[in-house]
């Protein structure tokens, strides 16, 4: 025959080939996946007549080397049918045998490593004797076999690859989470896999005692639930063999650990099954989760050829330091694709289907999802119950860790971030939300506003044993405002906001459009429909609130949007619900055909490795960046008193202008002086006095920042009407971010056609680098302002594709710049900060480079990275007609009483050789940098 002529031209390669359990092989397998039934029917085009498409009931496991294992244990045998027209696997009615292809199957159920070039030769060698004749007649006919019965086994393998054994444990199974929530998703889990290959066994482990987590675990079993379709006698049935899977047992110990593991492995050897993998939930605290992965990684983890799943859930940090030490520990032990971090809102029905709402409706919203046409995104979680029981965690996380820095961070990245062209890409939708990420505004101190419930002191008392004269700064309640600086949401503003003890429990995200037109006929007279005048508005409805249920709404004067048929419904009408404003008939509004909870759906996909509905390293660092400043200037922060629930009133409304948010109205209790009681900074607005011989001005953050920002655009005006022009120079660095945001948003009087915009130092990297000084300046200044781009006019610190090298003369090409455009070489204003060691500009404490001398411009050395500076040199400074000085921060506090005890002494600290020869130098200190 043909079996040894043909079998050389064999080159598919099959690995590892584990079979089923026993008494899983009888009967017809799965049909190979419709390609490879293609790829036959191409092959028995030419002539080559085979018989119909097959089944197989083979499974792939881990790829591994191609070695034949021949153990002494039960065979199994695929067979090929050919009188029946169909194929089958197994013994089983209807099947003639025509192929034995032998394969050997350990008893425990390990991977079985199938020599390939046997089983192929076997293959080829019947499908040649069926069709030998056409062989002969068509001399390509055999190419084209050969690749397709490659293509149909390895087809049939991958079609199968994730059958085997599974074990879940549950970590912190006793707990409150696990009780209320992971053992329901574990039950779901079970109903919906039981029966397609896999087998289950389901840990719960915690630090109880073995005989208190077992009645604690059988309460919580007995109590769960089925679906609604199902029937009270198949449901107890579902009930007593998920609970028969079930068990409990105390880990502690690295010695524990392994102890489950040999358990498992014995298990699955006892029953002749393959261990498909394990999952490890981690329903337990953060600070346990490095002594909990150690001994995973050492004592539990799963033999060669099965997976490891780890489940973590927040928090992941409490702040950007923290969550990189978390990421760090955790990342010694585990891989980043065996972590799967938990945001359970992504579970959500709703939540999860906003990119999906987006995509479908791509051709009605892309002339609307931009801020020519976006009023302001709300994103709004509000509970009507307290922090009580859960006070310390609420110490050491707030509000805003709690849910902003997660939650509603992740739907404001849904909301925001451009759409990738193929949604099942995990790798394309993380990308966009990094790019989200990076166009955030930077959140200050008046970019929130933040409260506390007059309950929750005393309940931190009493919880965490707190004596009477303890007071808690913890916000139980936050408002937050964020820009999104690009193209797409440049000047829209996200709200964000959530608390405890409000007026009703609630979760929507709302996109509100602007009103851009008039109806010429009166209110009474407008269709929902049809009017443009009516609100519109596109609501992501999480759930609870006057609804009790998700759904997603879109105003019927928009456009009928479209939703998966098959999983959303109409929502029936409810005569008198309003919501917004608006009754429910104005709008298009669908819910889910059956409600799903969070845990259960992000379970399903943890068991489905489907990573792209939990959070990566990437994603949560990127998140903690942006928080991390916020939560830094609110440590002090003193947050407003507010009674709970209804009583709050309006106590808590906010309003916003420009970058800055306030409460609306002044709180109940205002602080009375006493008649001994001295005179506190927060009595001032702002504080006149002297400073070094020269005028200084003081303040709270935000009165300071904007007298600044009035002075700056006073001298702009006043120099652009005397000279035509005003020449600014600025340093870097965080200090400055705020005003460059008041400048921008606040002052349109300001000048900017006529202002040239020089850079005071600047780090020795790429313009675009995070670090530069110019970036800094382009994201919270120039992109909102129109300065022409011939007057912006960065330190040439990149030149032939080096950084800061003295050969290509940036400093002296940078000085000729100054002296060809700017009269003099005096600018009009300067503004410079003090570093915590008296450094300005970057001229730092002894070094000689830039203090006196004819330079202009000069290369410094920074004591910290990146150390390669350029900068103004002290001379041309002192040349300004005035200098501002802005210093900010209780960090600044022992410099500034320093810096104002010494002399002119630069060498020891430049900011004590700043003096202007001929201007005028302004100090500007905020309440911390001044009186600490």
């Amino acid at each position: 025959m043909h079996s040894s002529k043909h079998s050389e031209l064999l080159s598919c390669d099959l690995k590892e080939i584990p079979l089923p359990p026993a008494g899983q092989t009888e009967g017809r397998g799965q049909r190979c996946p419709r390609g490879i039934g293609k790829g036959i029917k191409a092959a028995a085009d030419t002539g080559v007549h085979l018989p119909a498409p097959f089944s197989c009931r083979l499974s792939a496991g881990t790829r591994g080397s191609e070695v034949l294992r021949p153990v002494a244990s039960q065979k199994r045998l695929c067979r090929w049918s050919t009188r029946s027209g169909r194929g089958c696997a197994g013994t089983g009615p209807g099947c003639t045998p025509h192929l034995p292809l032998s394969l050997w199957a350990e008893q425990t159920g390990t991977p079985l490593l199938v020599h390939t070039l046997g089983l192929a030769t076997s293959v080829l060698t019947a499908l040649g004797m069926l069709a030998e004749p056409h062989f002969t007649r068509h001399a390509g006919a055999w190419n084209m076999l050969t690749a397709a019965v490659c293509m149909a086994l390895l087809g049939c393998l991958q079609a199968q690859e994730l059958q085997g054994h599974v074990s879940v444990i549950l970590l912190g199974a006793t707990g409150d989470l696990a009780r209320k929530y992971l053992w329901q998703g574990l039950f779901q889990l079970y109903l919906e896999e039981a029966g397609k290959g896999h087998s289950f066994r389901f840990h719960g482990t915690a630090l109880t005692s073995t005989k208190q987590g077992q009645e604690v675990i059988a309460k919580v079993l007995e109590s769960l639930s089925c679906p609604r379709d199902t029937a009270p006698g198949r449901c107890a049935e579902l009930k007593a063999q998920f609970q028969q899977l079930s068990e409990y047992r105390r880990l502690k110990t690295p010695e524990d650990y392994l102890a489950l593991s040999e358990d498992i492995e014995a298990r699955v050897q006892h029953e002749g099954l393959r261990e498909a993998g394990r999952i490890f939930y981690f329903s337990v605290p953060p600070f346990a989760y490095a002594e909990i992965a150690r001994s995973i990684s050492g004592s539990c983890r799963p033999g060669p050829g099965a997976w490891l799943r780890v489940v973590l859930e927040k928090p992941f940090g409490h702040d950007h330091r923290s969550a990189q030490q978390l990421a760090a520990e955790l990342g010694s032990f585990f891989q980043e694709e065996e972590m799967y971090r938990v945001d359970h809102y992504l579970g959500k029905q709703v939540v999860a289907q906003i990119l999906p709402f987006r995509d479908q409706n791509r051709k009605a919203l892309d002339g609307l999802w931009n801020r020519h046409h976006v009023e302001r995104v709300e994103i709004i979680m509000k509970e009507t119950v307290d922090a009580e029981g859960r006070t310390s965690f609420y110490e050491e996380y707030g509000v805003i860790g709690d849910v902003l820095q997660n939650h509603l961070t992740e739907i404001l990245m849904l909301v925001a971030m451009e759409l990738p062209l193929n949604l099942s890409s995990s790798e394309a939708v993380l990308e966009h939300k990094l790019q989200a990420f990076r166009a955030l505004r930077g959140l200050q101190r008046g970019s929130a506003v933040v409260g506390q419930y007059q309950a929750y002191r005393g309940q931190v008392r009493r919880e965490l044993q707190k004596p009477d004269s303890f007071h808690s700064l913890t916000p139980t309640f936050a408002g937050v405002l964020v820009h999104i600086d690009n193209l797409r949401w440049e000047g829209v503003p996200f709200i964000l906001m959530s608390g405890k003890a409000l007026d009703e429990r609630v979760g929507y995200v709302r996109i509100l459009f602007k009103d851009q037109a008039y109806c010429a006929q009166s209110e009474k007279r407008w269709v929902p429909a049809q009017s443009h005048c009516l609100p519109q508005q596109i609501i992501f409805y999480i759930g609870h609130g006057e609804l009790g249920g998700p759904a997603v709404l879109v105003s019927r004067n928009l456009f009928r949007p479209s939703l998966p048929s098959a999983s959303w419904k109409e929502v029936e009408g409810q005569p008198g619900l309003r919501l917004f404003g608006r009754p429910l008939s104005d709008y298009y509004a669908y819910s889910p055909v059956r409600e799903q909870d969070a845990y259960s759906i992000l379970i399903s996909r943890i068991f489905h490795r489907r990573k792209g509905s939990f959070i990566t390293m990437e994603n949560l660092l990127a998140s903690w960046v942006f928080w991390t400043p916020l939560l830094d200037s609110l440590a002090h922060e003193v947050p407003r008193l507010y009674p709970g629930g209804a009583e709050n009133g309006h106590l808590l409304d906010f309003e916003f202008s420009g970058s800055h948010l306030s409460f609306s109205q002044p709180p109940l209790e205002q602080l009375v002086l006493g008649p001994d009681s001295a005179p506190m900074p927060s009595d001032f607005q702002v504080l006149r006095a002297k400073y070094r011989g020269s005028p200084l001005i003081s303040a709270w953050p935000e009165e300071l920042i904007a007298r600044l920002a009035g002075d700056i655009e006073a001298a702009a005006v006043q120099a652009v009407k005397r000279f035509g022009k005003f020449h600014l120079a600025l340093s870097g660095g965080s200090s400055p971010v705020a005003l460059f945001q008041q400048l921008a948003m606040g002052h349109y009087g300001f000048p900017w056609a006529h202002t040239h915009l020089w850079l005071v130092d600047e780090r020795c990297v790429p313009l675009w680098d995070p670090e530069s000084n110019f970036q800094g300046l382009q994201a919270h200044l120039l992109q909102h302002v129109r300065v022409p781009y011939y007057n912006v006019h960065p330190m040439p610190v990149h030149r032939r594709q080096r950084l800061c090298a003295e050969e290509d003369q940036g400093a002296q090409a940078y000085a000729e710049e100054i002296s060809t455009l700017v009269t003099n070489s005096s600018f009009d204003l300067v503004l410079l900060g003090m570093g915590t060691d008296g450094h300005t500009a970057s001229l730092f404490p002894q070094s000689p480079v830039g203090l006196d001398g004819k330079q202009l411009v000069v290369l410094t050395t920074s004591p910290s990275s990146p150390h390669r500076r350029m900068s103004l040199s002290l001379p041309i400074i002192n040349r300004a007609h005035k200098v501002a000085v802005l210093v900010m921060g209780r960090m600044k506090r022992e410099i500034a009483m320093l810096v104002s005890r010494v002399g002119r002494e630069p060498r020891k600290w430049p900011i004590s050789g700043v003096l202007p020869d001929s201007g005028q130098l302004m100090w500007y200190m905020d309440y911390d940098a001044f009186l600490g």
